[in-house]
């Protein structure tokens, strides 16, 4: 009696860990559209397909090494690859960047949606 009250939770157990770690199903999204890119003014370099072009100021962020793009749709917070692009961008000026939106990336920044940017114009 004692065996198959040991055994009988422990089988049922491991049937049901067997289960679960044997599912390869592919997980629904929920058919959520992908966001539209975001564009600004009219006389913005053209953007390579699947980028967009913001235009607006430079801003400083709360967290050290943070800077933002303010512009007509709310803060963007600018993020560079390339460090020789960042350190054109200056505090205060009105550039147009081009680049892509990753509302998904995880910063240190706390502030605005992050914005991958390819080029600089107007800095």
């Amino acid at each position: 009696m004692l065996i198959r009250k040991t055994v009988v939770p422990v089988a049922l157990f491991l049937a049901l860990s067997a289960g679960c770690a044997n599912n390869n199903a592919p997980i629904d999204a929920g058919g959520a559209p992908e966001p539209a890119p975001v564009t600004s003014s009219a006389a913005a370099p053209s953007a390579p397909a699947g980028s967009a072009t913001l235009t607006g100021t430079v801003t400083v962020g709360v967290e050290p090494n943070c800077l933002l793009l303010k512009d007509g749709t709310g803060d963007h917070l600018l993020v560079f690859d390339d460090q020789k692009l960042k350190a054109t961008v200056q505090v205060g000026a009105q550039v147009t960047v081009v680049g892509k939106a990753d509302p998904g990336l995880m910063t240190t920044c706390m502030q605005g949606e992050p914005f991958l940017v390819s080029s600089v114009a107007g800095s």
